[in-house]
């Protein structure tokens, strides 16, 4: 278990093994992102040793094994370094305002339902602490769509939404073709990114069946969320 004082999870299962890669988080900001990623390595352990490999300069809070084992490699309150140069709405500073949690799997498969219970698990302490809202629990491909596509087409986001561990669209609104970019905007996609990355981002999230040019709706989606979840509604800059 983690050693007093650090900000862990409450779940007995936690192994805590740290990570030398993390530091305070700029201006002392507060998390109030949950940022989804896969390891795309051989095995859980593998990911942990990467992570916590002072060379690799990478690193995470929380990483779960497929059979739902839990590592914490970083006191939540510090800042590991998963996120790189991602943007999210009018944060460029991911990683200051971010938790990261690192899921193994290579993208090509499910994600199996020991993993997905205690990710379900530990998100809902981190909530609890942190007081992120659904809204801003997203995926490593949400703000880096040109260099990510983690966690990807097979991870759950409808599930973890009817749970409260995330936001997923309703069927009704509708939106015009030219008002792409500008929904996106609102939803979180950063404007440096190109019309083609954030289709692909976007429909990773809620539409990961579809193909072919951004269509009527893959508007309604972003339409609908915009309304809903508008990214910076509430919300402070960094």
């Amino acid at each position: 278990m983690p050693s007093q004082g650090v900000t862990h999870s409450d779940l007995p299962e936690v192994v805590w093994h740290p990570s030398p890669n993390c530091g305070g988080r700029r201006d002392s900001v507060r998390p109030d992102i949950l940022l989804i990623h896969f390891t795309n390595m051989s095995s859980a352990e593998a990911a942990v040793a990467r992570l916590c490999d002072p060379v690799a300069q990478v690193s995470c809070h929380y990483v779960i094994a497929e059979d739902g084992r839990l590592w914490q490699l970083v006191d939540e309150a510090q800042r590991a370094w998963h996120a790189g140069q991602g943007i999210w709405g009018d944060v460029r500073d991911i990683n200051s305002r971010s938790i990261g949690i690192e899921l193994a799997n290579n993208g090509n498969h499910p994600f199996p339902e020991p993993q997905m219970h205690m990710l379900e698990r530990l998100m809902h302490g981190i909530i609890a602490r942190w007081h992120i809202p659904p809204e801003r629990i997203i995926g490593h491909s949400d703000v880096a769509p040109d260099r990510k596509d983690d966690p990807g087409p097979h991870f759950d986001w409808r599930r973890l939404a009817l749970r409260g561990f995330g936001i997923w669209p309703e069927a009704g609104r509708t939106a015009e073709l030219p008002a792409f970019r500008d929904l996106a905007r609102q939803v979180g996609y950063g404007a440096e990114f190109t019309d083609a990355d954030v289709l692909a981002a976007m429909r990773l999230r809620w539409r990961p069946w579809a193909r072919g040019p951004l269509g009527a709706a893959d508007m309604a989606v972003l339409a609908d969320i915009a309304a809903l979840f508008g990214v910076d509604r509430g919300t402070r800059g960094a």
